[in-house]
């Protein structure tokens, strides 16, 4: 197949083409990706600040709050910028970043829930063989193989699209670069690809969320056997869990799980994956997690207490 390639800009449809309604949007979605930064900001200070990072669980937790960071992102700007603006564009070279960048974050934040959810069943269900099981080296280990294994998902899929030859239409009914909504808009045709895609992303995101659901079915089922204390501690933390595999994965597997087709509410679809669960996260985590939350208001009581001595200083 031979490549003719006349594109070398794309255009957004975005969220909407209401004026009204965008700057509604524009100031919603801003107010969401401020939380995001300083939620996940938060932990990421908070567990590196504090005792926690030498607890597996809140090591992964860590890397979760990094990823999100940099998922949301790869979106959440230009999308802000572009509710705003007259013509919503972004070069060719641009977009295929940003499709890279999003599904190489977002595999690694599907890969780190899985993690998340190995090491809660390994505490709970072998708590004597925990620390020795889930030691530096493994840990270290687990999160170097997951990154890899982001990157590698994410270069088949952009292979996949930097082969197709654009030499028409360039409005793209989303807003960002993903697969499905460029599949659309390639003059050849893309049966295969499609196929393909929805095999690497789909396969993923089916296969670890049921993965996910029956470690934590097992779970709760051997909590039978912990005590009353134990018990409502376990469930605490796995509630936390189960809640963000839900928003995530309930939406991603909505999206990647069919052929190459698109919906006109697959931008709606999209918004609790790129922007939501980024979001919603930190809240999740802290305020269901009493450890963090500790370790938040030690933090801010170290913070202000510096502050205090600082100002004593500069009086005297």
């Amino acid at each position: 197949m031979e490549k003719i390639n006349n594109v070398t800009v794309f255009i957004f449809w975005g969220l909407s083409q209401n004026p009204l309604v965008a700057k509604v949007c524009f100031m919603v979605f801003s107010f969401f990706y401020t939380i995001t930064l300083l939620g996940n900001l938060l932990i990421i200070m908070t567990v590196c600040t504090s005792n926690l990072l030498k607890c597996p669980m809140y090591f992964f937790l860590n890397n979760l709050s990094c990823v999100d960071i940099c998922f949301s992102s790869i979106t959440a700007p230009k999308m802000i910028v572009d509710l705003l603006a007259k013509k919503k564009t972004i070069s060719y070279v641009g977009c295929m970043l940003q499709l890279f960048g999003v599904h190489f974050f977002g595999c690694v934040e599907v890969f780190t829930l899985v993690l998340m959810a190995y090491d809660r069943y390994v505490a709970i269900c072998k708590p004597l063989h925990y620390m020795t099981i889930m030691d530096w080296d493994r840990r270290n280990k687990l999160l170097f193989g997951i990154w890899v294994a982001g990157f590698i998902h994410s270069i088949l899929q952009l292979t996949s699209v930097i082969q197709l030859p654009f030499c028409g239409p360039n409005v793209i009914d989303h807003y960002f670069c993903d697969v499905h909504p460029l599949l659309k808009l390639a003059c050849t045709d893309t049966y295969i690809i499609g196929i393909v895609d929805t095999s690497n992303s789909g396969v993923i995101s089916l296969g670890s969320f049921v993965i996910l659901i029956i470690s934590y079915t097992v779970i709760l089922v051997s909590l039978r056997k912990q005590s009353a204390e134990g018990r409502r501690k376990a469930l605490s933390t796995c509630g936390s869990h189960i809640a963000v595999v839900i928003i995530f994965f309930g939406p991603c597997t909505f999206m990647y799980m069919r052929p190459d087709t698109t919906f006109s509410g697959d931008k709606m679809v999209a918004l609790f994956y790129t922007i939501i669960a980024p979001m919603l996260n930190p809240l999740i985590y802290t305020l269901r997690n009493s450890e963090v939350k500790n370790a938040i208001k030690i933090l801010c009581c170290k913070k202000i207490f510096k502050r205090g001595q600082s100002q004593i200083v500069s009086l005297k």
